[in-house]
């Protein structure tokens, strides 16, 4: 791959300027550098999947030189969250193994019977990445990091020379992002290259990387390292002992598959809580069920005591709710002002004409957050940190009753993460109650109250937290 003085517009916005990068046969590349800088824009160049609006773009796959993309876009994608959005905001029923056997051909879909090296491909990439058991699941069902570990496996269906990453290990537990480490390193010593972009480097495997700093859309030197920000907050537990949510028996099923229960719990006001548990477990069914996304199957109670009516729109309005769902389905023609201005109406996209008084709330949480320059913004243009801040705006500019972030802080760089949980200790004193599905300690804030663990839909313990 050779790009040479390239720029990438979109939207009347220069998302790259001027970059040079080459990739060689069997290469480990590090993308890095702050929300916005590039990175994910320069992922999806690789890839094919916008074009150069100013130099040139040269791919040497399967040892011939080219400039179309064409070829590219049928052996190259990325690896990260836009990989998901396409089945998981259409209505058709795929499967793990018509998602893999997609990746194949080097379509979108499995449209026919495959042939038999299709098949033997199939059967040596589930394997290698773990997903034998969930091949006949709906891709609808499964968890963020099932997800990702399947969109992983998609990617290396059709022999790759370059594997594409964004955030890789994001919404991975501690085990998978071990055995997908694994995986990606086995991968990488038969010769094909990587390039991956992360904020969290710790997290990647021990490969010969060569490290490219991305800010700005340009590739500039790094920065002196300094001291990284640390979030020193502590969340204060608001007043009260009366329930928010109770679960009595709760079943929830998706796709005639059970996801969660039966489970019996309770938040009560003065708790906030912190949940885990390994990909899989029911943890992000669990978030989506108590902000009123998922219904419980006939026979379990969900209660929301602290609401006068228990209706969806009162819950919506009630509840700030950031997860890989909530951002996937973000990704429309609707700017940043109206993805968080929708809070106060309970809708996503679409809200009421803001009041002067909400409008001056949503300019103010976005300068906290350093989002100003987003509100005008479509999200189709923004990376996926870039959209993860506006969320997490949405999900406080209300103050919420409930906060729910699963994974929330994913896609942030560190200083973005510091600036968000700051806000966190002014929100619970006012009366927001905090819930975190969290696999790393460091983004669990100190000041939760509670821990609730799960394994295969179910409770292993619930009780209060254990501080370390």
């Amino acid at each position: 791959m050779d790009l040479r003085a390239v720029s990438v517009r979109a939207g009347g916005h220069t998302l790259l300027s001027d970059v040079t990068l080459q990739v060689q046969p069997g290469e480990a590349v590090r993308l890095w550098g702050p929300n916005g800088g590039g990175k994910t824009t320069l992922l999806r160049l690789l890839a094919g999947q916008v074009a150069p609006a100013a130099g040139s773009r040269t791919y040497g796959l399967r040892g011939e030189f080219q400039y179309s993309a064409v070829q590219a876009r049928q052996t190259l994608g990325v690896v990260g969250p836009d990989a998901e959005a396409f089945y998981l905001t259409r209505d058709w029923a795929q499967t793990v193994q018509d998602v893999l056997l997609s990746g194949f051909e080097g379509d979108l879909l499995n449209l026919w019977d495959p042939r038999p090296a299709a098949l033997r491909r199939l059967d040596e990439i589930s394997a290698l990445t773990g997903l034998t058991s969930l091949l006949d699941r709906d891709f609808r069902t499964l968890s963020h990091g099932q997800r990702r570990r399947v969109v992983l496996a998609r990617a290396l269906m059709p022999f790759p020379e370059l594997l594409l990453l964004d955030e890789f290990t994001d919404g991975l537990s501690s085990r998978a992002r071990t055995e997908l480490g694994e995986v990606l390193t086995q991968v990488h010593m038969s010769g094909v290259a990587v390039v991956l972009a992360t904020h969290r480097p710790e997290e990647v495997p021990a490969l010969s990387w060569r490290s490219v700093h991305v800010r700005g859309g340009q590739m500039v030197e790094p920065p002196d390292p300094g001291e990284a920000r640390a979030a020193d907050i502590t969340l204060l537990s608001p007043p009260g002992e009366a329930p928010l949510i109770t679960l009595d028996g709760v079943q929830v099923y998706r796709n005639r598959h059970l996801a969660l229960g039966p489970v019996s719990w309770t938040w009560k006001e003065g708790q906030h809580w912190l949940v885990t548990g390994e990909n899989g477990s029911g943890k992000s069914t669990l978030a989506r069920l108590i902000a009123g996304e998922f219904h419980a199957a006939v026979g379990g109670q969900v209660a929301r005591p602290y609401l006068k009516r228990d209706l969806l729109t009162e819950r919506r309005r009630s509840v700030g709710l950031v997860s890989a769902e909530v951002g996937i389905r973000q990704r429309r023609d609707w700017t940043g002002i109206d993805v968080i201005g929708s809070a106060f109406s309970g809708t996503e996209g679409f809200s009421e004409v803001l009041s002067p008084s909400d409008r001056a709330r949503v300019e103010t949480v976005a300068k906290q957050l350093e989002v100003t320059e987003l509100l005008s913004r479509h999200t189709d243009s923004l990376s996926q940190g870039q959209l993860r801040r506006l969320l997490l705006a949405r999900a406080v500019v209300h103050s919420p009753r409930l906060l729910i972030l699963d994974e929330g802080l994913d896609f942030l760089d560190a200083a973005s993460r510091s600036t968000f949980l700051a806000l966190l200790p002014d929100l619970a004193t006012s009366g927001t109650h905090v819930l975190v599905v969290a696999h790393r300690e460091a983004d669990a804030p100190a000041g939760l109250t509670h821990h609730l663990h799960l394994d295969h839909g179910q409770v292993v313990f619930s009780r209060p937290l254990q501080v370390r």
